[in-house]
């Protein structure tokens, strides 16, 4: 874990609102000078340092081009708590489950339909988290939630549109993704919690 990250989470865990927390994601588009250059191959892993079972770049194929995807926590005010990056064609899902064991104790958890699974309310509610996630279209049974509450979920959004404000974070021009994970967290620390 690189030192902005470390204090960005030092910040979330002194000042946190944690009654209330939000999931969500958003695409960030990769340049394509952090694109292009396929991962090394066998023969040149000696020279480069890659190691089997690296995660890789973390940029993916979308409709879009090339993105990476990055999952957030927040508390109640839109301030992140906790980071996740996957490539840009992995479903929400994904980052759910990486952001589970990450959550504070909160009372209820505002997402959107893209975290209407049964596996994901069940691990919430082990958690004593309440969730307020809108069922899928597709559902047999309506799933009820608090409308009223469900609106505050637009400040996640902001905070998203907030870390894009910074040209670094809104075009990922960085091939490490620790590296860009660093900027996220450096942007996140001054914009939304200094």
């Amino acid at each position: 874990m690189g030192v902005f990250l470390r204090m960005m989470e030092d910040l979330a865990a002194a000042d946190a609102d944690p009654k209330t927390v939000m999931i969500d994601a958003t695409y960030l588009k990769a340049h394509r000078t952090a694109s292009t250059a396929l991962l090394p191959t066998f023969r040149s892993r000696a020279i480069v340092g890659s190691e089997k079972g690296d995660l890789g770049r973390l940029i993916g194929r979308t409709r879009g081009g090339m993105n990476t995807k990055l999952h957030a926590v927040t508390d109640a005010n839109g301030r992140p708590l906790s980071f996740f990056m996957t490539a840009g064609q992995v479903s929400d899902y994904t980052g759910a489950a990486a952001l589970l064991d990450d959550l504070p104790k909160a009372q209820w958890l505002l997402g959107d339909r893209g975290y209407d699974a049964d596996w994901f309310r069940d691990a919430l509610q082990a958690k004593g988290i309440q969730p307020w996630i809108p069922g899928r279209r597709s559902r047999l049974d309506p799933i009820k939630y608090d409308k009223r509450r469900y609106r505050r979920r637009s400040r996640i959004e902001i905070m998203f549109g907030r870390l894009k404000d910074w040209r670094r974070v809104a075009t990922r021009y960085d091939r490490c993704p620790t590296v860009f994970l660093s900027a996220i967290a450096l942007a996140a620390t001054v914009s939304l919690w200094l």
